[in-house]
């Protein structure tokens, strides 16, 4: 191999193979494609660029982490240095991806982000196009998500974050999926812990498990953020189901008492399992009920989040249905509760559009 970068001090998560060592890592490339060297003694693992999709490189005050799908698994490395920098940036760039640079502020979220997971096995699966969405319903799901308007002046449009390789991508259309492979021991461990925590079966699941059904169409609004609150990111993703009966049988499940405490612990045991730190082992959040004016469903919960090299910081995950839609609304932020009146008012906006919404009983 003719290498033209060798970058150490690296770790990864997840690990390659089930129990595989994790770090210490060091990272070759060169035109041909991609090599991690992974503990010691060293294990290597070669993928050709061809099947390294979507790259993504960010760069910290104090170190990198670069992104990468290999076999429908999302991979994130992770160094506390900069020396390798440009290398890596150049290499991103040649394959179609893309570079950030995250400016850390003193007192405000270091990572601030949204974990944001849809209503359905797939959120962090690999969407085909070929759904029967139309224009009306694309329209309709985009014009019920969160946008600049409904923000006091001062947030912006976050353009990169780690935290939004665990959704769809920010406006694409998706109309049909595929359900993560049931042998990812990442969406295994999300999976078994939101099912015992709910007390059903994987048979009878409909959020993550076996009984769910898919939506005509689902899109996701841009990151926004601010510096309110300590630091806070904001996100939505709406779904358009072809019945309504699609929507109460969801509704069904999610009214359970403990749902919103349950969601909200899947969603933190998805990202630590993508970002390489503890995952909870039992449930971790907390109910949260949104003061909302409207008539359709809302649930909600709050659980404490430990980003990498970050302050704990509070993440919120919030489900709405009626009609044909359901909406997952999440918000990280760095004080709780003085930022729950602010979330709840979102909530009531996102309820309001899709109780307003045109919807014909199926």
């Amino acid at each position: 191999m003719s290498t033209t970068l060798r970058s150490e001090g690296w770790a990864v998560g997840p690990s390659f193979v089930p129990h595989g060592m994790t770090s210490p890592v060091t990272l070759l490339a060169d035109d041909s494609g991609l090599t991690q060297l992974a503990g010691d003694p060293a294990v290597a693992w070669q993928t050709p660029w061809d099947e390294v999709q979507n790259p993504q490189l960010i760069r910290f005050a104090r170190g990198l982490e670069f992104f990468a799908t290999v076999g429908g698994v999302r991979y994130c490395w992770r160094t506390r240095h900069t020396t390798d920098f440009e290398a890596l940036r150049a290499l991103v760039l040649a394959r179609g991806g893309t570079v950030a640079r995250h400016r850390r502020r003193a007192g405000v979220l270091a990572v601030a982000a949204v974990v944001l997971l849809a209503a359905l096995a797939g959120g962090i699966g690999s969407w085909l196009n070929g759904g029967s969405a139309n224009a009306r319903e694309i329209a309709n799901v985009r014009g019920v998500n969160l946008s600049l308007k409904d923000l006091p002046s001062g947030w912006f449009v976050k353009s990169a974050s780690p935290i939004q390789l665990l959704f769809t991508p920010v406006g694409k259309i998706e109309s049909s999926s595929t359900t993560v492979p049931n042998t990812n021991p990442t969406w295994l461990k999300v999976t078994n812990l939101f099912q015992r925590c709910m007390g059903v079966s994987n048979a009878k699941d409909r959020v993550y498990g076996n009984a769910g059904e898919l939506p005509n169409v689902q899109v996701s609004s841009k990151t926004y953020s601010s510096s309110s609150f300590g630091g806070i990111d904001v996100e939505s993703t709406t779904q358009y189901y072809r019945t309504t009966g699609m929507v109460r049988r969801d509704t069904s499940e999610m009214s359970k008492t403990n749902f919103g405490s349950c969601f909200v612990t899947s969603n933190v045991a998805l990202f630590d399992g993508i970002g390489g730190t503890k995952s909870p082992t039992g449930d971790v959040g907390v109910n949260f009920r949104p003061v909302t004016f409207e008539h359709g469903f809302v649930r909600a919960g709050e659980a404490t989040l430990t980003l990498p090299g970050a302050n704990p910081a509070h993440l919120i995950s919030i489900e709405l249905t009626s009609g044909h839609y359901e909406v997952t609304m999440s918000a990280l932020v760095a004080k709780w509760p003085e930022s729950k009146q602010f979330v709840s008012d979102l909530a009531n906006i996102m309820l309001s559009r899709i109780t307003s919404s045109p919807s014909t009983a199926v």
